[in-house]
C-alpha cells in the first residue's frame, strides 16, 4: 500500500504537469496568431511572375510603392528582377514613363493619370495596344503655410486661384495678403496634367504660377511664404511638418480634410503626424481623388507578362495592406 502511493503521487503530478504544459502551448498559439496578424500581415504570394530582370518607372507620385512595397516583391520572387530606369534627359513622370513604354526603354510604366489618346494611337502605329491597370487611390492634397488662416476652398475656387482669376486669399475668406501659386511645369508628371485636366479644365496656368522644379522645392517654399500655395499627392503632403493641408469644399458644400481629423498641429511633429483621410477618399466624398495605373504593353511578350503579373500581384489583398501602410489608398 505504501509503495504505491508514491507512485500514484508521481503519475498526478507527471499529467498535471502535462496539463498546464498543453493550456500554456495554446495560450502562446492564441497569441502568437492575434498578435502577429495585428503586427505582421501575411505576405503576398508569388504567382506566375517571369524570370529576369525589367526596367519600370515613370511617375513620381508612387515613390512611396517603389521604395516601401517593391522590395517586398524583391524579396520573396527572387526570379523576379525589377530595375528603376529614369529618361537620360526629360524629367520624371507619368507621361515620360509611357512614353519610355512606347521606344522600348520600359518594359512597363507606373501611371497618376490614364493613358491619353494620343499615346494609345502611336502605340497602335507601332503595332501593339496600351493596357492601364488600376491598383490604388490617391487624390490631390492643397498646402499652405501653417500661419495662413483660412477654413478651405472650394475646388472652383482653387481653379481661380491657378489661372490667375483670384489673386488675394481676401477672396476666399481669407486675410488681406498676396496669393503665390506655386507649381511643376506641365511636362513634369501626371500630376499636373491631372490638376490642368481635372481642376484646371484643361486651362493655362495663370502668369500668377511660379514654377518649381520638384515637390519637395514646392512644400519649402510654401513653408517660407505665408500666402504660398502648391498640390501634389496626398501622402506628400499630408503627413509634412512644415505645411498645412487646405480642407476642401466639395459638391455637397461639405468641409472635407485630407487628413484624419482631429487635426494635428505642427508643434507636434514629427512626434505626431497628421494621417490620410482614406475614407473621404474610398467613398468620393474628397472632391479630388485619382487612380494609380501600371501600364502595360499589350504585344503578347514577356514584359506584357511582366506588367502584369506585377499589377496583379499589387491587387491581393497583403499587397494592399502595404499600398494603404506606404500612404495610399487600397482599391480593394
Amino acid at each position: 500500500m505504501s509503495s504505491r502511493k508514491p507512485l500514484q503521487e508521481l503519475t498526478l503530478i507527471v499529467l498535471t504537469l502535462f496539463g498546464t504544459l498543453g493550456i500554456l502551448t495554446l495560450i502562446l498559439l492564441l497569441y502568437n496568431r492575434i498578435v502577429g496578424n495585428g503586427s505582421s500581415p501575411p505576405q503576398p504570394t508569388c504567382k506566375n511572375f517571369p524570370t529576369g530582370l525589367f526596367n519600370y518607372g515613370g511617375s513620381t507620385t508612387w515613390a512611396p510603392i517603389r521604395r516601401d512595397v517593391d522590395p517586398v516583391i524583391q524579396n520573396i520572387c527572387p526570379q523576379f528582377q525589377l530595375r528603376y530606369m529614369d529618361h537620360p534627359t526629360r524629367t520624371p513622370g507619368s507621361g515620360t514613363g509611357i512614353q519610355m513604354v512606347l521606344d522600348n526603354q520600359l518594359d512597363f510604366s507606373q501611371s497618376s493619370r490614364t493613358i491619353k489618346t494620343e499615346e494609345q494611337q502611336f502605340a497602335q502605329q507601332k503595332g501593339f495596344s496600351l493596357k492601364e491597370i488600376p491598383v490604388a487611390i490617391d487624390g490631390l492634397a492643397i498646402a499652405v503655410n501653417p500661419n495662413l488662416k483660412v477654413s478651405g476652398i472650394t475646388v472652383n475656387q482653387l481653379r481661380q486661384i491657378y489661372i490667375g482669376q483670384i489673386t488675394n486669399w481676401s477672396q476666399v475668406g481669407g486675410p488681406d495678403l498676396k496669393i503665390t501659386a506655386y507649381s511643376r511645369r506641365k511636362e513634369d508628371g501626371g500630376t499636373v496634367e491631372f490638376f490642368i485636366d481635372n481642376v484646371l479644365e484643361k486651362a493655362d496656368f495663370g502668369n500668377n504660377v511660379e514654377f518649381v522644379y520638384s515637390t519637395t522645392d514646392g512644400l519649402q517654399k510654401v513653408s517660407q511664404t505665408i500666402g504660398g500655395i502648391y498640390y501634389a499627392s496626398a501622402p506628400e503632403v499630408v503627413g509634412q511638418c512644415t505645411v498645412n493641408p487646405l480642407p476642401l469644399i466639395n459638391k455637397s458644400n461639405q468641409l472635407v480634410t485630407p487628413y484624419k481629423e482631429p487635426f494635428i498641429p505642427p508643434e507636434n511633429c514629427p512626434n505626431q503626424r497628421n494621417q490620410l483621410n482614406s475614407t473621404a477618399f474610398q467613398k468620393g466624398e474628397y472632391p479630388i481623388t485619382r487612380k494609380l495605373f501600371v501600364v502595360v504593353k499589350e504585344n503578347n511578350s514577356i514584359e506584357q507578362e511582366a506588367g502584369k503579373a506585377y499589377a496583379n500581384w499589387l491587387l491581393q489583398s497583403e499587397a494592399q495592406q502595404l499600398i494603404e501602410k506606404a500612404g495610399f489608398v487600397r482599391i480593394r
